[in-house]
Protein backbone atom coordinates (compact mmCIF):
# COMPACT_ATOMS: atom_id res chain seq x y z
CA UNK A 1 0.00 0.00 0.00
CA UNK A 2 1.29 3.60 -1.05
CA UNK A 3 1.57 5.98 1.82
CA UNK A 4 -1.19 7.97 0.18
CA UNK A 5 -3.74 5.38 -0.48
CA UNK A 6 -6.43 5.39 1.95
CA UNK A 7 -8.24 2.32 3.20
CA UNK A 8 -11.96 1.56 2.94
CA UNK A 9 -13.37 1.93 6.13
CA UNK A 10 -16.49 1.52 6.06
CA UNK A 11 -17.87 -1.66 6.73
CA UNK A 12 -20.57 -2.82 4.42
CA UNK A 13 -24.48 -3.25 5.07
CA UNK A 14 -25.96 -6.59 4.90
CA UNK A 15 -29.68 -7.49 4.29
CA UNK A 16 -29.24 -8.53 8.72
CA UNK A 17 -28.82 -4.64 8.64
CA UNK A 18 -31.03 -3.33 6.57
CA UNK A 19 -33.86 -4.95 8.33
CA UNK A 20 -32.89 -4.28 11.66
CA UNK A 21 -32.84 -0.29 10.78
CA UNK A 22 -36.33 -0.65 8.91
CA UNK A 23 -37.79 -2.06 12.17
CA UNK A 24 -36.02 1.01 13.98
CA UNK A 25 -37.24 3.18 11.76
CA UNK A 26 -41.13 1.72 11.96
CA UNK A 27 -40.54 2.39 15.90
CA UNK A 28 -39.43 5.88 15.54
CA UNK A 29 -41.73 6.86 12.40
CA UNK A 30 -44.88 4.61 12.50
CA UNK A 31 -46.39 2.07 10.21
CA UNK A 32 -48.53 2.44 7.56
CA UNK A 33 -51.05 0.04 5.27
CA UNK A 34 -51.93 0.27 1.91
CA UNK A 35 -49.00 2.17 0.27
CA UNK A 36 -45.16 2.38 1.01
CA UNK A 37 -46.26 6.13 2.48
CA UNK A 38 -48.90 7.88 2.92
CA UNK A 39 -49.86 10.53 0.24
CA UNK A 40 -51.00 13.05 2.38
CA UNK A 41 -47.54 13.80 4.31
CA UNK A 42 -45.08 15.90 3.72
CA UNK A 43 -42.33 15.05 6.32
CA UNK A 44 -39.14 14.05 4.79
CA UNK A 45 -39.72 10.71 7.59
CA UNK A 46 -43.01 9.40 6.83
CA UNK A 47 -44.73 6.28 8.00
CA UNK A 48 -44.39 3.57 6.39
CA UNK A 49 -44.90 -0.28 5.54
CA UNK A 50 -42.37 -2.63 5.88
CA UNK A 51 -40.87 -2.33 2.60
CA UNK A 52 -41.07 1.12 2.61
CA UNK A 53 -39.36 1.40 5.65
CA UNK A 54 -36.56 -1.17 4.23
CA UNK A 55 -36.30 1.92 1.60
CA UNK A 56 -36.05 4.39 3.91
CA UNK A 57 -33.46 2.40 5.65
CA UNK A 58 -31.38 1.84 2.53
CA UNK A 59 -31.63 5.28 1.24
CA UNK A 60 -32.57 7.68 4.00
CA UNK A 61 -35.24 9.19 2.21
CA UNK A 62 -38.89 7.82 0.59
CA UNK A 63 -38.59 5.01 -2.25
CA UNK A 64 -41.10 4.27 -4.51
CA UNK A 65 -39.72 1.72 -6.70
CA UNK A 66 -36.82 0.24 -7.04
CA UNK A 67 -35.79 1.13 -9.99
CA UNK A 68 -35.56 4.39 -8.96
CA UNK A 69 -32.08 3.48 -7.33
CA UNK A 70 -28.72 3.59 -7.83
CA UNK A 71 -26.97 0.29 -8.61
CA UNK A 72 -25.44 -0.06 -5.38
CA UNK A 73 -28.77 0.78 -3.30
CA UNK A 74 -30.55 -1.36 -5.27
CA UNK A 75 -28.81 -4.35 -5.34
CA UNK A 76 -28.77 -3.76 -1.29
CA UNK A 77 -32.77 -3.03 -1.57
CA UNK A 78 -33.63 -6.19 -3.44
CA UNK A 79 -31.57 -8.47 -1.25
CA UNK A 80 -33.09 -6.89 1.93
CA UNK A 81 -36.43 -7.64 0.62
CA UNK A 82 -35.24 -11.09 -0.66
CA UNK A 83 -34.47 -11.65 3.05
CA UNK A 84 -37.60 -10.72 4.52
CA UNK A 85 -39.60 -12.81 1.78
CA UNK A 86 -37.28 -16.24 2.63
CA UNK A 87 -38.76 -15.18 6.15
CA UNK A 88 -42.31 -14.90 5.81
CA UNK A 89 -41.94 -18.17 3.80
CA UNK A 90 -40.15 -19.85 6.48
CA UNK A 91 -42.41 -18.83 9.62
CA UNK A 92 -45.84 -17.47 8.38
CA UNK A 93 -46.77 -19.36 5.10
CA UNK A 94 -49.72 -18.46 3.30
CA UNK A 95 -52.24 -20.98 2.29
CA UNK A 96 -54.71 -20.68 -0.18
CA UNK A 97 -57.52 -22.95 -1.78
CA UNK A 98 -58.25 -21.99 -4.94
CA UNK A 99 -61.65 -21.85 -6.49
CA UNK A 100 -61.49 -25.45 -7.88
CA UNK A 101 -60.33 -26.37 -4.21
CA UNK A 102 -56.54 -26.55 -4.63
CA UNK A 103 -53.97 -26.25 -2.09
CA UNK A 104 -51.77 -22.87 -3.57
CA UNK A 105 -48.55 -22.59 -1.28
CA UNK A 106 -47.02 -19.27 -2.48
CA UNK A 107 -44.30 -17.10 -1.69
CA UNK A 108 -45.53 -14.24 0.47
CA UNK A 109 -45.70 -10.66 -0.67
CA UNK A 110 -44.52 -8.54 1.74
CA UNK A 111 -46.61 -5.98 0.39
CA UNK A 112 -49.76 -8.19 0.83
CA UNK A 113 -48.37 -9.73 4.13
CA UNK A 114 -48.11 -6.11 5.33
CA UNK A 115 -51.37 -5.32 4.63
CA UNK A 116 -53.69 -7.94 5.71
CA UNK A 117 -56.59 -6.88 7.83
CA UNK A 118 -55.67 -7.30 11.67
CA UNK A 119 -52.03 -6.88 10.81
CA UNK A 120 -50.43 -5.15 13.66
CA UNK A 121 -47.47 -2.65 13.77
CA UNK A 122 -45.37 -4.73 16.59
CA UNK A 123 -46.13 -8.01 14.26
CA UNK A 124 -44.22 -5.82 11.46
CA UNK A 125 -41.23 -4.66 13.54
CA UNK A 126 -41.03 -8.18 15.18
CA UNK A 127 -41.09 -10.26 11.75
CA UNK A 128 -38.27 -7.67 10.49
CA UNK A 129 -35.97 -7.98 13.50
CA UNK A 130 -36.91 -11.98 13.26
CA UNK A 131 -35.62 -12.24 9.42
CA UNK A 132 -32.44 -10.08 10.10
CA UNK A 133 -31.64 -12.57 12.61
CA UNK A 134 -32.41 -15.48 10.74
CA UNK A 135 -30.16 -13.95 7.59
CA UNK A 136 -27.30 -13.28 10.61
CA UNK A 137 -27.92 -16.91 11.50
CA UNK A 138 -27.39 -18.37 7.77
CA UNK A 139 -24.88 -15.90 6.84
CA UNK A 140 -22.27 -15.33 9.82
CA UNK A 141 -20.81 -17.18 11.91
CA UNK A 142 -18.48 -15.26 14.31
CA UNK A 143 -18.35 -12.24 11.88
CA UNK A 144 -17.40 -13.91 8.76
CA UNK A 145 -19.96 -15.55 5.83
CA UNK A 146 -20.47 -19.12 5.59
Amino acid sequence: MKATHNPTTAASVTPGDLLRMAALYLRRHGWHQGTYYPRTTDTPTPPACAVGAIGMACTGHPVHHWYDLDTDERITYLAAIAAFVDYLDDFAPVFHIDEDGYLLDEHISPYSWNDEPGRTAEQVITALENAAEEWDRLHNQEGGNR
